[in-house]
């Protein structure tokens, strides 16, 4: 028998591929390779990473299917959701059942590029399954890093408000700020605005002597400011010396602050009475958070919180 190749050894790989290469049906079925799907295999000792899955339901399913959803959006490096099931999307009725691959079958299919459907119709899809909190986050974070155009999504959801997540992108595109830096600050933007306090200006210009920083979440008629302090800003030596800087600025020219922390971000109603404390210390006399109906959207799935308009409706 062939020596079999190294590259293998080291990803999934189809039957006919294989074969080409040598290695026969015997040793194929035998125990030194694991089935994934029909026609599909890998190494046994190989660890199916994130990449990996995706390549074995590529060679699995058929050519017109493409990435979709939450599995396209984690292509673009974000970390979201589940890794598995991977999610394709497939025009027409095409039953097929595979292991770790959820396959969704629409009437029309989605705007598609090279690496699956775009990355404004993945988001489309994906808000229909995420909560509010996070589809707005990851919406700012797609325009913010020019993955997706506002207006051209604006554009696609009216023209398609049949589609699955439409109404909930369309819906949620009014709470969108291409200003935010991080997924997290969105976040803590999206509660102070349903909590019903003041909205601060994302990644806002501060202007501190003949020094001008950007803070995360900037009040400038309170001279008060909300930094997210993820947990970077601990272990990277430079960013945690470059806080310290910063704070100490920010004091020296009667700046106030709260750290949002990883720690206070799990307890959203604790983080947004800190915030309102750090409001009012700075001259803000208007109404305390309310965390009643319009907080809840916050927190509930997107879905359930804005009323669909159907003219027809996907298969799946």
């Amino acid at each position: 028998m062939r020596p079999i190749s190294d590259d293998l050894l080291r990803r999934p790989f189809h039957r006919a591929e294989a074969l080409a290469a040598g290695i026969t049906p015997r040793v194929l079925e035998g125990v030194r390779f694991v089935r994934i799907h029909q026609g599909v295999y890998r190494h046994r000792d190989h660890v199916m990473s994130f990449d990996d899955n995706l390549a074995a339901a590529r060679l699995a399913l058929p050519g017109h299917a493409h990435p979709t959803g939450v599995t396209r959006l984690q292509m673009l490096g974000l970390d979201i959701g589940s890794r598995t099931p991977v999610r394709f999307v497939v025009q027409g009725d095409l039953h097929l059942a595979l292991d770790g691959v959820f396959l969704h079958r629409t009437v029309k299919l989605p705007p598609v590029d090279d690496a699956g459907v775009t990355p404004m119709a993945a988001f489309v899809a994906y808000a229909h399954r995420a909560t509010t909190i996070d589809a707005i986050a990851v919406g700012d974070w797609l325009i913010h890093r020019g993955h997706v155009d506002a207006d051209d999504l604006r554009t696609f959801v009216l023209a398609e408000e049949w589609r699955d997540g439409a109404p909930e992108a369309a819906w949620v595109l009014e709470h969108l700020a291409p200003d935010a830096r991080s997924m997290p600050e969105s976040k803590v933007r999206a509660m102070i605005e349903f909590a019903g306090l003041p909205s601060p200006a994302p990644n806002g210009a501060i202007r501190l002597g003949d020094a001008t920083v950007h803070g995360d979440l900037w009040y400038p008629a309170y001279r008060f400011v909300v930094e997210y302090e993820g947990e970077q800003h601990q272990l990277d030596r430079g960013q945690y010396v470059s806080d310290i800087d910063r704070y100490a600025l920010y004091r020296r020219h009667g700046v106030r602050y709260t750290q949002a922390t990883k720690e206070l971000m799990g307890t959203p109603r604790s983080l947004v009475r800190r915030i309102h404390e750090g409001l009012v210390e700075g001259g803000y006399d208007g109404p305390p958070p309310d965390f009643g109906p319009t907080w809840e959207m916050l927190f509930a799935r997107l879905a359930h919180v804005v009323p669909r308009r159907r003219r027809f409706r996907s298969v799946s």
